[in-house]
């Protein structure tokens, strides 16, 4: 049902011009009236995002802690999906800053309060983050543990088929099983090998129920910038196939913290190929009565495919990082391109199989997508191509994966094609006012931009203080900085960095310290802001997290947020004229700043940042301290 317009319109003026109006009514006056302050700032972007939406055109709306930038940006869009009869899509960096976005008392709560817009939220989350019914079985036949049947006792009960067909309703949501880990959680979300179209419960779902709820708004969309980006990708082999694609049609895009979308980009274009995956896979095949030439391909290609991952193991480099490079000796891609020879030969066999009905459908359909998509991401990987390669653990499985070295040409075709007005939104997406960067690494032409600062005084209400230590003293000066019990976050420059520092903490210590990956992300940091713990380590959390007041009031940076030394920044660095000053000092710039906006939120806020430098670090002072809110105070 199509929403009506939060403004008159008439004959007299455009659509624009009566959002013009309706903007300024809105900041100048109904907001100091309930109490909001007056921003220029915001006002500035809130009009600036209408001329990106007039003009159907790519924004860089770069605005400091404390502009009010999503305020800014929704009440224009929320007008824009209206008048247009379709959504507005709000793309977040990841799931975490969704649930901030749309949580009790938040933007959308506050805005939907004010101006009674009774607005249609839906939230449309990664495949990932939603309970595969299929894997939760197939875990419970390996495994005891008791999480398991914790999670399939919280099921509904219209998912065995005893309740009302009116009781259905979305489930599974990452973010309903809080208690589990992130590594029990992998155990039993949505996995790519699964075929969720030959699932006979696909209907009963909670993925496919969560689908078919955020299809329907009528508002706002919001989703990460993962889920976007394989919306984008898998959009036209899905309408091939006769499925929808994975959003709903929409009338534009907002790219909250769109900085990060590069990455998320990267990602949705990787192919893996898993150790135990392949395995698993052949095991459902070997039903009684599959023709012994099949059986004995299927035992040739494990046995190969076994043998690639024990030189593979050798062959890649230790480095310290979780991605790790590697040399690709001639035994190994001649391994990988035998498998993929053993692979065809299967899938040629399986059609004689199911024409003999000897195997289950649904198992059929899972082996022959997965060998199909095994054999694309093998020869990608021996072919001498433009991919970037590296091995790591992922999901507890030890992982080739395969990635796009750059994304811009498809970006162009698919998202920067100006069909749709995008918006960026961040604090950072400029280095010192200059967007060469994020737009070169996105294949962006032509653009708008703009920079305004944050209103706050950050000399009144922040302090840094720069500690020079050797690397080596990191560890016993951030336990003196934890001594005093403050609403404290760690950031970490990688999940290796954070573990390391987990294995070496005192007990009485690791009482008042929580962990990103011990727990879903969003109730750690709602027991945080509740003060249930009072420190906060994490790798991921450098952006987007808005603890306001005396819920965060210090925040210790570890190490200069450098990019890793990975395959991914590797072959960034190989392919630019000067890899320092391209690549390396706009990402850790770009990065320092972010960590540090962790810490005022709100004019009333005020706190400590503290930045261990080792020698290195504290030698190059004048590269990052230029970046700084405020001039930090050697200790």
């Amino acid at each position: 049902m199509k929403q009506s317009m939060p403004f008159p319109l008439s004959k007299e003026k455009t659509f624009f011009e009566s959002l013009n109006d309706w903007i300024g009514d809105i900041f100048y006056d109904e907001l100091p009236e309930k109490g909001y302050e007056l921003r220029d700032e915001q006002i500035f972007m809130a009009f600036q995002v209408e001329q990106a939406l007039k003009e159907k055109s790519v924004l860089f709306a770069e605005a400091g802690v404390g502009t009010g930038k999503t305020l800014a940006y929704l009440l224009p869009a929320i007008a824009y999906a209206r008048y247009t009869g379709k959504p507005a899509l709000i793309a977040c960096a990841d799931e975490t800053l969704i649930d901030q976005l749309i949580k009790k008392g938040g933007d959308l709560d506050r805005l939907d309060e004010l101006f009674g817009l009774n607005l249609d939220v839906r939230t449309a989350k990664s495949r990932d983050q939603y309970l595969c019914l299929q894997r939760l079985e197939a875990a419970q036949k390996v495994s005891n543990e008791e999480f398991l049947e914790d999670v399939e006792v919280s099921l509904p009960d219209f998912v065995f088929g005893n309740g009302s067909m009116q009781s259905i309703h979305p489930y599974g949501d990452r973010s309903d099983y809080p208690e589990l880990t992130d590594d029990q959680w992998q155990q039993i979300n949505y996995h790519p090998v699964y075929n969720c179209s030959a699932c006979e419960l696909r209907n009963r779902c909670g993925q496919t129920l969560h689908r078919k709820a955020y299809r329907e708004a009528t508002d706002l969309v919001i989703c990460s910038h993962d889920f976007l980006m394989e919306h984008l990708w898998t959009k036209e082999a899905r309408v091939r196939e006769g499925q929808s694609p994975l959003l709903p049609e929409t009338s534009l895009i907002v790219l909250d913290e769109g900085h990060l979308l590069e990455f998320a980009a990267q990602r949705a274009l990787t192919h893996e190929v898993q150790e135990n995956t392949l395995v698993n896979v052949t095991d459902r095949l070997m039903s009684d009565g599959v023709r012994v030439e099949t059986l004995q391909l299927i035992e040739q290609a494990v046995d190969l495919h076994s043998d690639f991952f024990r030189l593979l193991r050798k062959q890649a480099e230790d480095s310290g990082e979780d991605r790790r490079s590697i040399r690709k000796s001639p035994e190994l891609l001649q391994l990988g391109k035998t498998t993929v020879t053993v692979l065809e030969a299967i899938l040629e066999e399986l059609v004689f199989e199911s024409e003999l009905y000897t195997i289950p459908e649904y198992d059929l359909r899972i082996a022959e997508e997965y060998f199909e998509q095994y054999i694309f991401s093998m020869n990608l990987f021996t072919e001498e191509g433009d991919a970037v390669n590296w091995f790591e653990e992922k999901d507890g499985t030890e992982t080739l994966v395969i990635m796009p070295r750059l994304v811009t040409d498809i970006l162009q075709e698919k998202l920067f094609n100006g069909h749709l007005p995008i918006v960026f939104s961040s604090a950072t997406l400029s280095v010192q006012k200059n967007f060469n960067y994020i737009a070169a690494s996105l294949g962006i032409d032509d653009y708008q931009a703009f920079s305004v600062p944050s209103p706050f005084d950050y000399a009144d209400v922040m302090k840094i203080r720069s500690h020079p230590v050797l690397q080596e003293e990191k560890q016993t000066v951030l336990e003196q900085l934890l001594a005093a019990d403050e609403q404290t976050l760690i950031l970490f420059r990688s999940r290796s960095e954070m573990a390391v520092f987990k294995e070496t903490i005192s007990p009485e210590l690791q009482k008042r310290i929580e962990f990103e990956g011990d727990r879903e992300l969003s109730a750690v940091v709602r027991d945080f802001q509740e003060k249930k713990f009072s420190i906060l380590c994490s790798y991921h959390l450098w952006e987007g997290l808005d603890l306001p007041g005396d819920m965060l009031t210090k925040v210790v940076i570890v190490d200069l947020p450098y990019p890793p030394k990975d395959p991914v920044f590797d072959a960034k660095r190989k392919f630019a004229a000067n890899p320092i000053e391209e690549i390396d000092l706009p990402f850790m710039q770009l990065r320092l700043q972010q960590g540090i906006g962790r810490l005022i939120r709100t004019s009333r806020d005020k706190g400590i940042i503290h930045l261990l430098l080792n020698e290195e670090e504290w030698n190059i002072r004048h590269l990052w301290e230029p970046v700084l809110p405020v001039v930090p105070v050697n200790n």
